[in-house]
């Protein structure tokens, strides 16, 4: 993982075997980010995809084991108890350009990944609301 900061953006790349979301947290702490938007492409081994049902309030979550593309990841960095939370969507697209997206929750990169995080001057945290059963931005 390398990245450079400037001035109120961050570009990173990620390497082979490398996590997605472990690396940007581990960024956005050190760079003390807390509150951004995330964009990226890149490629990815296996990754971990979620999907919302708002009746049960529970996340069904399908780990997937190929190569992808990373067409598209798209989010943002706030705050939960005083720590990152990233909060990320992607899609992902095979060999066959079949796609695959939701919300992401772990991902291997396979090639590379680059990632810009364009920091945004405050913060926001979040909070678990019952009643939806999400993390929401809590202003």
């Amino acid at each position: 993982m390398e990245y450079l900061r400037y001035d109120s953006k961050v570009l990173i790349r990620l390497d082979p075997g490398e996590e997605v979301i472990a690396s940007m947290t581990a960024i956005c702490a050190k760079e003390k980010i807390e509150l951004g938007i995330v964009s990226g492409i890149g490629a990815v081994n296996k990754a971990t995809v979620g999907l919302f049902n708002p009746v049960t309030k529970e996340y069904t979550s399908t780990t997937l084991e190929k190569d992808f593309e990373i067409t598209n990841l798209t989010g943002n960095v706030t705050q939960k108890d005083g720590e990152v939370y990233l909060h990320l969507h992607t899609t992902l697209a095979d060999l066959d350009h079949k796609a695959f997206g939701g919300h992401l929750n772990a991902a291997t990169v396979s090639a590379t990944a680059e990632i810009w995080i364009d920091i945004v001057d405050g913060s926001a945290d979040r909070y678990l609301s019952e009643k939806i059963g999400l993390n929401l931005l809590k202003f």
